[in-house]
């Protein structure tokens, strides 16, 4: 590590169950970010921050002016720009010495997973069901540690679920895909509030870097769900489906 790496990470080398063996655990993972929207902004921001060294962004929507009330990572000069070049200029101004790998489309089928498989994490912020089960099955597959988001109206919720424990359920023991619906999930239907997907975006962070360092405990086998207009937050056992279409 470079003498300015060891002083711009400074603040995190110094907690002593990071130390500079789990910043370098930081600088040599690569982790893919799906969605950059409310969720994905934050997350890829405090993962260029915190020194994440390849992130890989995919989203295939442009800017819109609707977008700027909580997608962070873009201004005004970026309407019309895709979403990952306009991110990629933001993370890029953050740490110039993350490497960004910027995916202007839907990851869909092989090329889905060849991503997948060529990354050590997988943050889950898209905003529809159906790529969030291909996303599931594609972690499965590679045995790829999931970090889920969602959030809409006032609730958000987040969990995470890696094939490599036993014990993990996956995104599909807690939803079937008969009960995807995209129309009711979708922020253009219903609303939602502004730092409500930050907060959530950032405990997708948070455990993004837990399961890259090995620190703490992370959300496996549990999901936090947030009551954002009480600002409760509640806690919920998630166990294995032994008769889940995808992991069983």
């Amino acid at each position: 590590m470079k003498d300015e790496q060891l002083l711009r990470y400074s603040r995190q080398i110094m907690l002593p169950e990071m130390d500079v063996a789990g910043q370098q655990k930081l600088l040599d993972a690569t982790v893919l970010i799906v969605g950059m929207g409310g969720l994905g902004c934050p997350v890829a921001m405090y993962l260029a921050a915190a020194g994440v060294g390849h992130l890989v962004i995919a989203d295939d929507d442009s800017v819109e002016l609707t977008n700027l009330q909580r997608q962070i990572a873009h201004s005004q000069q970026d309407i019309g720009v895709a979403k990952v070049t306009s991110v990629e200029r933001t993370l890029k101004g953050l740490n110039p010495e993350v490497k960004i790998s910027a995916l202007n489309r839907r990851l869909l089928g092989d090329d889905l997973e060849q991503t997948v498989g060529n990354v050590d994490v997988v943050v889950d912020a898209c905003d529809n069901f159906s790529s969030r089960f291909a996303i599931n099955r594609s972690c499965i597959k590679h045995r790829k540690p999931l970090v889920s988001g969602a959030a809409i109206r006032m609730q958000g919720q987040v969990a995470v679920f890696d094939s490599n424990k036993p014990q993990s359920p996956c995104y599909q023991c807690l939803y079937s895909e008969s009960e995807g619906d995209d129309e009711a999930a979708s922020c253009s239907q219903n609303g939602v509030m502004a730092p409500l997907v930050g907060i959530i975006g950032c405990v997708q962070a948070m455990e993004t870097i837990k399961v890259i360092t090995g620190i703490g405990s992370t959300l496996v086998g549990r999901l936090l769900l947030l009551d954002a207009s009480t600002l409760q937050w509640r806690e919920m056992k998630l166990p294995r489906d032994k008769n889940c279409a995808a992991c069983s």
